[in-house]
């Protein structure tokens, strides 16, 4: 591993407002090597990214305050938040549904019931795209930082 590699573990931030749903879902995501947080509304959602700076949010679509959409679509529009990768998690399978998620910003979604397979694949595929996207803007950052300072003054 070079130097500009993560190190760091990855962090995963639940989002639904039924307790059960959340135990479950950190219940699956037992044996990731990931920090897990829980939310339970859009607006704590929110505020949580801001504090725990997850690199996946597990979100689910129904929720007071906020909905999943409108929570997703707040992170996708901030520079600050719009690379946290998000995976809604939804008891809506409609097209019309599936649509306003993906205009929304969602990176991928799952239907409820949620299937312990189908979900540590999805997260393990999210959290290795994150951490590739992260890598290659270190190195690019890197690049740069080295092409300015080979600069004349």
């Amino acid at each position: 591993m070079s130097d500009v590699t993560k190190t760091s573990t990855n962090r995963i931030l639940i989002a639904d407002d039924n307790a059960a749903n959340r135990e479950l879902l950190e219940a699956y995501l037992a044996d990731v090597d990931c920090e897990i947080e829980m939310s339970v509304d859009g607006q704590d959602t929110l505020d949580k990214i801001k504090s725990f700076q997850p690199d996946l949010l597990l979100l689910d679509v129904m929720m007071p305050k906020l909905s999943g959409f409108e929570v997703c679509q707040q992170i996708k529009s901030d520079p600050k938040m719009s690379r946290i990768m998000v995976l809604m998690v939804t008891a809506l399978n409609e097209l019309g549904d599936i649509e306003r998620a993906v205009n929304a910003g969602t990176d991928d979604f799952l239907t409820k019931p949620v299937q312990k397979v189908t979900l540590l694949k999805r997260v393990g595929n999210m959290l290795r795209l994150k951490d590739t996207t992260d890598e290659l803007d270190r190195l690019r950052r890197y690049i740069r930082d080295m092409d300015d300072q080979s600069r004349p003054s």
